[in-house]
C-alpha cells in the first residue's frame, strides 16, 4: 500500500525545473551532509511508526539551526513545495509520512536542553529532545516531566506537541497540552512566532492549545518551555486480576466513581499480558482474562491510604487476585510490562495496527465486548492495552501486511473500532493523532461545516496547504463518499 489513500488530498506535483531550482537552493542553505536526495538516503524516512503507508520524499533536510529551518521553509514556500516536519518517527498514525514531491524537514539535530529553572519548575528545550531526557536532566532538582508515552525513551518533544501525547500517568498529570507553557514556532513562510508564556495566562486567544495536537499542519516547533513536576516521595502499584474483561472494565469506572484519581490506571487483556510476560517477565497473572495496574503516588501516608481505598474498590468489583508492589524495583517492573506491550505484540505477529479511540469510561466493558465480536467477524487476533483511567483504547490488530486481504480486513476492523468509539460518545483519537490512518473516521465524528471550519483555521496559518498536506482533516467530498459507504453497509 502506498502512503496516499484514495481519500487523501491530491499530490503537489512539481515540474523538473522547479525541482532543480529548489534542490539548488537547499544545497546553498544546508551543508552537503544535511541534504539527502538519493534513494538510499531518503528510504529511512518513507514512513513513521505506521509502516502500512510509505512514500519516498523529494528530499530530506536536516538543518543545524533555526536560521536554516527558516530558510528551508521560505524556499519551499516560494516554490510551492510541501513540507513535512519530522521528529523521531515514532508516531503511529502516519502523521510524518512524506508527501509526493515534498520535503521532509527533520528536527533530529535540535537535541539541546536549553535550560532548567528549578525555582519556576520549567525546562526550555529544542524539539528533538527525547521525552525521557527531560526527566533525566531534571532529576538532580527533584523534578521530572510528567507526560510519559510508552515510546518516551525515543519520542521527541516536537512530536509530542504535534500529537498531544499522553502516557500512563496522564490521568492525574495531564497530556502534553497541560504541560507546555510556551512554544517558538516557524510558519511555512518563515515567520517565527512566540506562542504562550511562562506566566499562568497570556492575553488574547489561546493559540498555544490550538497549536498543540494540530499535527504539524500549522507550523514547525523550534523550541518549547515545559512544566516540571516535583517527584513524589513514594509510589506504589496495585495489580488486580479479573476473570473477565467486563468486570475489569467496570472496576475502572468504580475507582473513578469512588473519587479516587490514581497516578496511573492501565488495563491489559489476556492476549496482551501473555505477549508481555513472555517478553519482559513483569510478573503478570497469566490466568487472568484482564489485569489492571493502578498507581498511587505522594507522601507515604497518602499512598498508603489511597492503595487501601483502591484495594477495597477492586475487591468489591470482583478482583480474583491483588498484588501490591513491595519496592521501587517491582513497581518499575510492573510498568515495564505495560510500556513494552507494543514491541511484545510485535514479536508474535508479522504486523500490527494500533488503534487510538477514546471512550467514556462507563462504556469500557461494552466496547471491549464489541471489539471481541469484531475480532471474530474479521478473523484477526486483537490484543487490548489502554489507558483505562481516561478511556483511551489501544487495540492492537494483528495481521500480515504481505497478504492484501489481511491488510484490507485490518483496516476495516480498525475503522469499525474508531466508529464504535464515536457511537458511544467518544472520539477517534486520544494521543496518536489522526494522520493518514484516521482521516476517513473524521467524517464520522464531525459534520461538513465543522470540517470546513478546520480548513479555515489551517488556511489562517498556511493558505497554500503546504505544511503536512493530506493529514488529519479530510476534504468535504471525501466525507460525502464516506457517508455513502457507511449508509450502504447500514450504519
Amino acid at each position: 500500500m502506498t502512503a496516499r489513500d484514495p481519500h487523501d488530498h491530491p499530490a503537489h506535483p512539481i515540474d523538473e525545473d522547479t525541482r532543480s531550482k529548489l534542490l539548488a537552493e537547499l544545497a546553498e542553505i544546508l551543508p552537503a551532509e544535511s541534504l539527502r536526495v538519493d534513494f538510499e538516503d531518503t528510504k529511512p524516512y518513507e514512513c513513521d511508526g505506521l509502516t502500512a503507508y510509505r512514500q519516498l520524499p523529494l528530499a530530506v533536510a536536516l538543518p543545524d539551526d533555526e536560521a536554516q529551518v527558516v530558510a528551508v521553509l521560505e524556499a519551499c514556500h516560494r516554490h510551492r513545495v510541501p513540507v513535512v516536519a519530522r521528529g523521531a518517527g515514532t508516531g503511529l498514525s502516519g502523521g510524518a509520512t512524506p508527501v509526493v514531491d515534498g520535503v521532509v524537514l527533520s528536527l533530529a539535530k535540535f537535541m539541546r536542553i536549553l535550560g532548567i529553572d528549578a525555582a519556576s519548575r520549567t525546562a526550555r528545550v529544542q524539539p528533538g529532545v527525547r521525552n525521557l531526557a527531560i526527566s533525566e536532566a531534571a532529576a538532580p532538582y527533584g523534578l521530572y516531566y510528567a507526560p510519559d508515552p510508552s515510546s518516551q525513551i525515543a519520542c521527541t518533544i516536537g512530536g509530542n506537541v504535534a500529537e498531544n501525547s499522553g502516557g500512563v500517568h496522564c490521568l492525574k498529570y495531564g497530556l502534553t497540552v497541560h504541560n507546555v507553557l510556551r512554544l517558538r514556532v516557524a510558519t511555512i513562510d518563515g515567520e517565527v512566532l512566540e506562542i504562550g508564556s511562562e506566566a499562568p495566562d497570556s492575553p488574547g486567544y489561546d493559540l498555544l492549545a490550538f497549536m498543540i495536537g494540530f499535527e504539524g499542519m500549522l507550523g514547525v516547533v523550534l523550541e518549547a518551555t515545559v512544566k516540571l513536576t516535583p517527584k513524589p516521595q513514594t509510589a506504589q502499584v496495585v495489580m488486580a486480576s479479573f476473570g473477565d474483561v467486563v468486570k475489569a472494565g467496570d472496576a475502572v469506572a468504580a475507582i473513578i466513581g469512588a473519587g479516587i484519581i490514581p497516578a496511573g490506571l492501565e488495563m491489559m487483556d489476556k492476549p496482551a499480558t501473555a505477549a508481555v510476560e513472555d517478553f519482559v517477565h513483569a510478573g503478570y497473572d497469566l490466568d487472568a482474562a484482564a489485569i489492571l495496574l493502578a498507581e498511587s503516588d505522594g507522601t507515604p501516608a497518602e499512598v498508603a491510604e489511597e492503595i487501601a481505598a483502591m484495594r477495597a474498590v477492586l475487591e468489591q468489583a470482583g478482583a480474583s487476585r491483588l498484588a501490591v508492589s513491595r519496592d521501587e524495583a517491582e513497581r518499575l517492573r510492573f510498568w515495564a510490562g505495560r510500556k513494552a506491550a507494543f514491541p511484545a505484540v510485535g514479536r508474535i505477529t508479522p504486523d500490527y495496527m494500533c488503534m487510538d479511540g477514546t471512550i467514556p469510561r462507563r462504556f469500557l466493558s461494552r466496547v471491549l465486548t464489541r471489539i471481541d465480536e469484531l475480532s471474530r467477524e474479521y478473523g484477526l487476533r486483537c490484543a487490548n492495552v489502554f489507558h483505562a483511567g481516561d478511556g483511551n483504547l489501544h487495540p492492537l490488530i494483528m495481521f500480515d501486511a504481505s497478504d492484501p486481504e489481511q491488510m484490507r480486513r485490518a483496516i476495516g476492523f480498525g475503522g469499525r473500532i474508531l466508529e464504535l468509539s464515536v457511537e458511544v460518545g467518544g472520539t477517534i483519537t486520544g494521543e496518536h493523532g489522526v494522520g493518514i490512518e484516521k482521516v476517513r473516521q473524521m467524517c464520522a465524528q464531525f459534520s461538513a461545516d465543522e470540517i470546513m471550519a478546520f480548513h479555515a483555521l489551517k488556511a489562517a496559518f498556511d493558505p497554500l496547504r503546504l505544511l503536512n498536506p493530506g493529514k488529519a482533516v479530510p476534504m468535504p467530498r471525501h466525507c460525502s463518499e464516506y457517508r455513502l459507504t457507511a449508509s450502504a453497509r447500514g450504519k
